[in-house]
């Protein structure tokens, strides 16, 4: 009896000892399992978001003027909150963007939009925003990312990467295509350049100038330019510099004021 007691007390510790080296394994596999590593042009514009304000993103709130008119925004992680101010024939208006839902209030009184109108002031004031907080959006999930190589500008060495967007989650505008010209030794955006295909289509080429430091976050200016639609956005850096692009406009964020405490 002892004997048999003996034999089935082995055989369970044998059973448990094979059991747990099992789960063992199976976790070493879970520890040891590696991340993706990231491609080129993941690597620069990480680097791109850095060096215009990196983590303070996250929780950035800001207001600056744009062409006569007064922006916001506030930043909590994934959630956000625009808002454009402007009179217009002596009514204040403004238009308040959160989590992708636009309210207007005119005088202080709330108004209702119709979905078209919903849709074209939401599109406006995410595109002012966007640019203004360049190049924080760029590692959206909707966001595709392409190394095009290293050129010279102006004597300034530029990794180039190519954006492109998702269908979904990419916006009205989803078939745009930017370039985005990168410091090698800054990690800061020097140029960028676009084409869309609403309204017949264009072609844009920005060079930024008036960088300043506000609380740790990058504004900067652009001087933006106008090419022939259907010119190759790698083809802008070359005809910048021979002084072939028409100056079209001037983008500038003005007043800048950090809204955080």
């Amino acid at each position: 009896m002892k004997l048999i007691l003996k034999c089935v007390f082995s055989v369970l510790s044998l059973t448990m000892i094979s059991c747990n080296t099992k789960e063992i394994k199976k976790e070493t596999v879970v520890v040891e399992k590696k991340e993706e590593k990231l491609t080129k042009s993941d690597s620069i514009i990480n680097g791109a978001i850095k060096a215009h304000g990196g983590d303070l993103y996250d929780k950035a709130s800001y207001k600056f003027i744009f062409r006569k008119r007064q922006y916001s925004f506030t930043n909590n992680g994934a959630s956000y909150k625009y808002s454009i101010e402007r009179t217009e024939k002596d009514k204040q208006i403004v238009d308040i963007l959160e989590n992708g839902t636009i309210t207007r209030t005119i005088d202080g009184v709330k108004t209702e939009l119709n979905d078209r109108d919903k849709a074209r002031y939401s599109e406006s004031l995410n595109s002012v925003i966007y640019f203004a907080t360049l190049p924080y959006k760029l590692n959206d999930k909707a966001v595709n990312k392409k190394y095009k190589g290293e050129i010279e500008i102006k004597n300034q060495n530029y990794y180039v990467v190519e954006i492109t967007f998702k269908k979904e989650g990419g916006g009205k505008d989803f078939d745009d295509e930017f370039h985005y010209w990168v410091n090698t030794n800054t990690n800061t955006i020097d140029y960028l350049a676009y084409n869309y295909r609403v309204n017949k289509g264009g072609v844009r080429f920005r060079s930024a100038y008036n960088r300043r430091n506000v609380e740790g976050v990058i504004f900067q200016d652009y001087i933006n330019f106008k090419a022939e639609v259907g010119t190759p956005l790698a083809k802008l850096p070359e005809l910048y510099e021979k002084g072939e692009l028409k100056e079209l406009s001037r983008i500038e964020t003005e007043n800048v004021v950090s809204l955080s405490k």
